[in-house]
């Protein structure tokens, strides 16, 4: 039986070799290859044809749920599992919905990795209890939104220009790293602001840096 291929997309390189270390030493599974953003992950797709894609949520410019919604537009059956640090009651269903396969914590057990792996592998979803008891829920009280926190009414990408304005980034930044228009950036500040009730961009800045803090 061949080894199956792992891709692994992941900007920091601490973690993404820490990780390629544990998956080499499984015998059925090796890495095939690492990128650190959206543009390398999709060139190492072609270049490496993995079975499966480890994907960050947190990647340089474009997000890791964008490369997930591509990966499903443009290779319908290679299977995308994210392993984040960010709070999976936030993104693991955001990442399911746009094609993902599985989310897993990386606060979590190495062997709990490598379960979530071999579970998408075969055609299967792994979340933790956690989510798989919160979606239920949503689906039981028939709230499409299932928002238990008010970040859950932003958009992908509101989330994002929140989640870098959290990290410090100014509008014009945030526009270089999305490459969209100051002006748009602008704009997605307006509805984060609005959704979260919030007065001024103080008010967003502080929360924004709150959050981060708080490890989101």
């Amino acid at each position: 039986m061949g080894h199956k291929k792992i891709l692994i997309v992941d900007d920091h390189p601490i973690l993404r070799k820490g990780l390629a270390m544990v998956i080499d030493q499984e015998p059925d599974l090796v890495v095939a290859g690492e990128a650190e953003d959206v543009p390398g992950g999709l060139d190492m797709i072609e270049a490496v044809k993995p079975d499966v894609v480890i994907v960050d949520i947190s990647l340089p410019g474009v997000d890791g749920i964008e490369l997930i919604k591509t990966m499903k537009l443009k290779y319908r059956d290679l299977p995308a599992l994210v392993v984040s640090m960010h709070d999976e009651t936030l993104y693991a269903e955001r990442a399911l919905r746009a094609g993902a396969r599985g989310y897993i914590m990386k606060q979590e057990a190495v062997d709990k990795v490598l379960v979530a792996i071999r579970k998408v592998l075969k055609g299967e979803i792994f979340v933790s209890d956690r989510i798989t008891t919160k979606m239920v829920e949503t689906l039981i009280s028939g709230d499409a939104k299932g928002a238990s926190t008010p970040l859950d009414l932003l958009s992908n990408r509101e989330l994002t220009v929140f989640r870098l304005i959290g990290q410090g980034f100014k509008t014009s930044q945030i526009a270089d790293k999305l490459h969209l228009s100051v002006k748009t950036i602008e704009s997605y500040r307006s509805h984060i602001k609005e959704k979260l009730r919030l007065s001024t961009g103080n008010d967003l800045m502080k929360y924004a840096i709150q959050w981060a803090q708080n490890g989101n």
